[in-house]
């Protein structure tokens, strides 16, 4: 058998744009190499100067170098039949294989990842980066951060792998039904293998043990899989940080939603930015004024506590207020989107029917403001949402007292029997935080609920 045992050097911008400036390809059979093909890449593009510090490459060393269009062939020749062997393996593969692709061409070979073998075959060492494995085994590097000095360093290292190899785990990473080239290289296989293919949230977490992500899913394993196989740069750099995967089953899409959320602003963890953001700010709230029109508005929530949604940002407040006036046909002027004017310039538009203007009545305009305000969130209700639980014997349930969000909860479906007023549910929920996303979440599901239960009883169509 013949291995490619590959380093590449690139200019680090990112998984998208990065760019190969240097590559060595050493091909072993196990015992030596046996063929070798080493060569400086023009990137056709800068090389940004902490790239240089690092590799010692400059940009006057590539500029007459071969594109990576002149060097193809002979790297698709030299590695055809080989299985193909890097240190983080994913890293070069990923990036070649783009090269490939932009001139049209689908590379593919059996991968092997020396990281991944090492934490298998010499568990426990403190770290598993090359430079620290090496200097622990006392193998040189004959420049490192080069291609060529790190590409040898790595077959020294896989030669050793493969005499300490005594329970074949090289060839079960090889087994065509193994995930093992796939998975970042700090975490087990064992670990993906063991998660469920339920309902949840699962929670990414480094050598640390630090949480840096957290996500919901349908089917847990699926969903921690498929992060492993995306190609944007964030999902690349978090992958490559994960040590270990976590779970929380939930029963239902609805309390995995929940406690996403929740957990997400409990631990704000590095690899969440969409939610990952500091508490509401601004309230949304309606006044009736001396003519009797209903107006909405907004303001600091100290200045607006009974608000009827609350929001993260002003201009998050202002884009679903100017929704709503669309959706509803709402004055601009009467939901303070556009102030001094004595008419609305929608209504030039015929966006608004007139109440600015006196073109129409107080009563009709407040209906429509009513209709808005009831779109908006989940009510001053009380309510128990129930879903199924982790168990076949089991109901979760999600619980919002006087249109608050309190949390979610389970029951034995016995004591949920037994239960008769959504107040009694609170003695069995797990307290949650009640926000904007939450609210978000319920009214979503609500408003969804309540089409399908439309669609069934034949009042809407589609």
């Amino acid at each position: 058998m013949l291995y490619a045992v590959v380093d590449i050097e690139t200019t680090g911008n990112g998984y998208k744009g990065q760019k190969i400036t240097e590559i060595s390809a050493l091909i072993f059979d196990g015992k030596k190499i046996v063929d070798e093909f080493t060569s400086l890449v023009n990137p056709e593009q800068n090389i940004p100067t902490f790239i240089t510090n690092l590799t010692g490459i400059t940009n006057a060393m590539v500029r007459n170098a071969p594109k990576f269009y002149e060097v193809a062939k002979k790297v698709e020749e030299i590695t055809k039949g080989t299985i193909f062997v890097a240190h983080n393996v994913n890293f070069d593969y990923n990036i070649i294989q783009a090269e490939f692709k932009s001139l049209g061409y689908d590379f593919k070979r059996k991968k092997l990842c020396t990281v991944r073998l090492t934490r298998k075959i010499i568990p426990g060492l403190p770290s598993y980066s090359l430079g620290n494995i090496c200097s622990g085994e006392n193998i040189s590097i004959n420049g490192r951060h080069r291609a060529k000095g790190d590409a040898e360093a790595t077959v020294e290292l896989f030669r050793r792998l493969l005499e300490r190899d005594d329970n074949f785990t090289i060839n079960s990473f090889l087994n065509p039904r193994s995930r093992q080239a796939t998975l970042p290289p700090l975490l087990d296989k064992i670990v993906v293998d063991k998660l469920p293919e339920t309902f949840g949230v699962y929670y990414f977490k480094n050598l640390a043990k630090e949480v840096i992500y957290v996500g919901k899913a349908n089917n847990i394993k699926q969903r921690v899989i498929s992060h492993f196989y995306d190609k944007k740069k964030k999902e690349q750099t978090m992958c490559l940080e994960t040590a270990d995967v976590s779970f929380t089953k939930t029963g239902s899409e609805l309390l995995a939603l929940l406690l996403e959320s929740s957990e997400i602003k409990h631990i704000y963890p590095k690899f969440n930015r969409a939610q990952r953001r500091a508490g509401e700010a601004v309230g949304l709230f309606s006044y009736e004024d001396q003519k009797g029109i209903i107006h909405l508005a907004y303001n600091r929530l100290k200045l607006a506590p009974n608000a009827i949604m609350k929001y993260y940002s002003v201009a998050e407040c202002r884009t679903h207020l100017e929704s709503l006036c669309a959706e509803f046909e709402l004055c601009p002027k009467y939901c303070h989107l556009q102030t001094n004017v004595s008419s609305c310039f929608h209504y030039q538009l015929k966006e608004c029917k007139g109440i600015c203007c006196d073109k129409e009545t107080v009563e009709n305009y407040n209906v429509r403001v009513r209709e808005a305000i009831k779109s908006v969130g989940i009510g001053a209700e009380n309510l128990v949402i129930k879903e199924k639980g982790r168990t076949k014997n089991e109901v979760g349930f999600a619980l919002i007292l006087d249109g608050i969000y309190k949390g979610i909860g389970y029951l034995d479906a016995s004591q949920d029997e037994v239960l008769k007023t959504p107040e009694e549910y609170q003695f069995f929920v797990t307290p949650k935080k009640d926000n904007r996303d939450v609210q978000r979440i319920i009214a979503s599901y609500l408003k969804k609920k309540e089409k399908l239960k439309a669609l069934e009883n034949g009042e809407i169509s589609i």
